[in-house]
């Protein structure tokens, strides 16, 4: 491609790119009190699901003396991001359509101590009887080719409000530590835009070796603490 055609290229994505933020801040501006209503369904779903992995990890602690989740992280989807999502999908810019087509825009990080323990924890909210699960996708077993490793659940569950019950869906990624860790650093040297394309290439293959050394630590860990758990468990048997 010549040098006309790149910056032709490039001015129509200036283009529309800034027509789709002018015309989603437009309808934000018409709809600001139901935008913001919306939002808040979101947030208070993210209190619930919160809850539920807060209860279970206080369940573990008191009746298994361990605490499967190291940490949790919440978020709402910026409206940067929205707009790029809803850009990059082509979903009509309404309140339905964002609610219907985009299910990520809460989210919820649960940072685990092994890797046991996500698919331990996935269960256990999935039993509950008004958690409805919507999407599963498993990076872990599947990973990306960044080397990108998590598991991801759509869930919906109803939030109460005033006078209705209403059901909103909510993002859960569960990651071990060591996958939260990588994840970070990732998405940190993602956008630093001045690297050359040749030492880019380089620096995602090196990312992605580190991901699989992440995952062997990630592995190594889990089979010592299994080991842990079965010398405990043949001494509390034999002094039973």
């Amino acid at each position: 491609m010549d040098l006309k055609n790149i910056l032709k290229t490039r001015k129509e994505k200036f283009v529309r790119d800034n027509l789709m933020s002018d015309e989603f801040l437009e309808f934000i501006r018409q709809n600001k009190e139901p935008y913001d209503m919306l939002m808040s369904y979101y947030r208070c779903a993210i209190m619930e699901v919160e809850t539920k992995f807060k209860v279970l990890n206080e369940q573990f602690s008191l009746q298994y003396d361990r605490n499967p989740i190291e940490g949790i992280k919440s978020r709402i989807k910026s409206r940067k991001s929205l707009i790029k999502k809803i850009r990059n999908r082509g979903i009509p810019i309404t309140l339905e359509a964002i609610e219907e087509n985009i299910t990520d825009i809460a989210g919820l990080r649960i940072i685990c101590s092994f890797p046991e323990d996500i698919y331990m924890l996935e269960e256990c909210l999935l039993e509950q009887d008004d958690v409805t699960l919507i999407e599963r996708k498993n990076y872990i077993k599947e990973p990306k080719p960044s080397g990108y490793r998590s598991l991801h659940l759509i869930v919906e569950v109803p939030i109460f409000l005033h006078k209705e019950k209403r059901n909103v869906k909510v993002e859960v990624q569960l990651r071990t530590i060591a996958m939260d860790f990588w994840a970070s650093l990732e998405h940190k040297l993602r956008y630093k835009k001045s690297i050359p394309e040749n030492q880019s290439q380089e620096l995602a293959r090196e990312l992605a070796e580190c991901a699989e050394i992440s995952a062997m630590l990630d592995e190594r860990m889990q089979i010592i603490r299994n080991k842990i758990s079965s010398v405990q468990e043949n001494g509390d048997n034999k002094r039973a």
